[in-house]
């Protein structure tokens, strides 16, 4: 009897461990979504009023609980019985991911003057004694919640790629932990992210010098911490993309790994050229797909008559 139970523990200790280590892999490679993911959950809290910042941020927080709530046993029941499923979707969530990138990229360049004359305008909306607080916040989370949805679907695919091949527990472990970690990190980042201006704003006016001077430090960074979010969230979308479909491709992954080797023993440099490589060709990759796929479907709606969506 001490046998079998010592046996039992030493399974859930093994459990644990390829739980823990596969966690980690799925986190990494789940950085490009996160780093979007956090930009763009403080961006939607942006015009609601300071006191409400954080049950908004609460509200979301719970509506993307309530999401992978759904999408962990949808996709645990995608690896158990359409496990050939698994390799299609995670190569569209990285084609979603470069075409989401790309299209950020040349929204930016193209149709900046729009986005602040479209800024302006809704601020000036917002500033109107017609617009009702509680519908105005009730459509903020329900746009947030919706946002969520297509971001965690994407977490979630990158995930079960990772885990596909181990065993259900491991898998369901890995995929429960990885959600509670982004839905905790990231809303919590976002509560820290939108509260900024408040510490900053608190510090300055405090009768300490050192605590004015730190205030109104942070009060000159968050702005700037918003747009670094931003580009940041949107490299990594070409890098997590671009690695997704080079590690879809046995043959393109093969070459670049037999490529970083060659490079890797040439002597002084060699090291460091062997390590950016792969990093390179992800992020080329993850350009030209992205390209491609805003490409196709610019070309679809315009042959169906509908304009092109602003992102």
């Amino acid at each position: 009897m001490a046998s079998s139970l010592l046996t039992l523990l030493d399974d859930i200790a093994t459990v644990l461990d390829d739980v823990a280590l596969m966690t980690k892999v799925a986190a990494r490679k789940s950085a490009g979504v996160l780093g979007d993911d956090l930009a763009l959950n403080a961006q939607q809290v942006t015009g609601v009023n300071a006191d409400r910042e954080l049950p908004v941020v609460w509200a979301v927080a719970k509506g993307s609980a309530r999401n992978k709530a759904i999408l962990v046993p949808a996709a645990l029941a995608i690896s158990a019985w359409l496990p050939w499923l698994v390799t299609p979707l995670l190569m569209a969530g990285g084609l979603f991911l470069c075409y989401e990138g790309f299209e950020k990229v040349m929204h930016k360049l193209v149709h900046r003057a729009e986005d602040d004359a479209a800024k302006a305008s809704r601020t000036a909306a917002l500033a109107g004694a017609d617009v009702d607080p509680v519908a105005y916040e009730r459509d903020k989370i329900r746009g947030a919640v919706r946002t969520d949805l297509i971001l965690s679907a994407e977490i979630i695919a990158i995930t079960l790629g990772t885990v596909a091949s181990a065993a259900f527990l491991t898998r369901l472990g890995v995929l429960v932990g990885i959600s509670v970690l982004m839905t905790i990190g990231v809303y919590g980042l976002v509560a820290g992210i939108v509260k900024l201006d408040d510490a900053g704003l608190y510090l300055s006016r405090r009768a300490s010098a050192v605590a004015q001077a730190l205030g109104r430090g942070i009060l000159g960074v968050a702005p700037w911490l918003m747009k670094a979010l931003a580009i940041v969230g949107t490299a990594a979308m070409f890098l997590v993309g671009g690695g997704i479909l080079t590690h879809a491709v046995h043959d393109v992954q093969s070459w670049i790994d037999d490529a970083a080797s060659g490079l890797g023993a040439l002597p002084e440099i060699g090291a460091v050229l062997g390590a950016m490589l792969p990093t390179v060709i992800n992020a080329v990759v993850g350009v030209v797909a992205g390209g491609l796929v805003v490409g196709v479907v610019t070309l679809v709606r315009r042959l169906r008559g509908r304009p092109a969506s602003a992102h």
